[in-house]
């Protein structure tokens, strides 16, 4: 049986600004590529976390029936708050420890939903630093946030 990955990235130009995010799914067998696909977009007025949230929740919401996966994302944010910090926020009526609404409280909401269908692992790799899955994934938040960038 193939395990399948998820290589996602985010990608902003100015923060806020026109962004873009990237998926590399793979489904693999040791080294092997079985079967890859590629998900990209983007948002005209957005932040990078927004768009890292917006990678992590297109993978997810890509798959059509439960499926075990490894998420691998640059983000300490995505990881550190699906991960760990949504527990609390929950718990706390998504309220944070300063007692104010979570930021961007609507995608952390959908990629609770998104995760619920599936098993899901997460992992952090060190974003720019050579992962091929990972630079990919970058190559296609850019090409995500391209046609919402204006030429100056």
């Amino acid at each position: 049986m193939p395990e399948i990955y998820a290589f996602t990235d985010g990608a902003c130009s100015g923060n806020p600004g026109p962004g873009g995010w990237g998926v590399l799914l793979q489904a693999l067998d040791g080294k092997t590529v079985l079967k890859e696909r590629k998900l990209k977009g983007g948002d005209a007025n957005t932040t990078n976390n927004r768009m890292e949230l917006f990678a992590a929740i297109s993978a997810l919401e890509a798959l059509e029936r439960r499926t075990t996966i490894t998420i691998v994302t640059d983000s300490a944010y995505v990881k550190n708050g699906i991960t760990s910090w949504i527990h609390g926020w929950k718990r706390n009526g998504w309220k944070n420890s300063s007692k104010k609404t979570v930021k961007n409280i609507e995608l952390w909401q959908r990629i609770d939903e998104a995760q619920s269908k599936h098993d899901v692992t997460w992992e952090w790799v060190k974003g720019h630093a050579g992962h091929p899955e990972n630079e990919r994934a970058d190559e296609l938040a850019r090409e995500g946030m391209a046609p919402f960038k204006t030429n100056k």
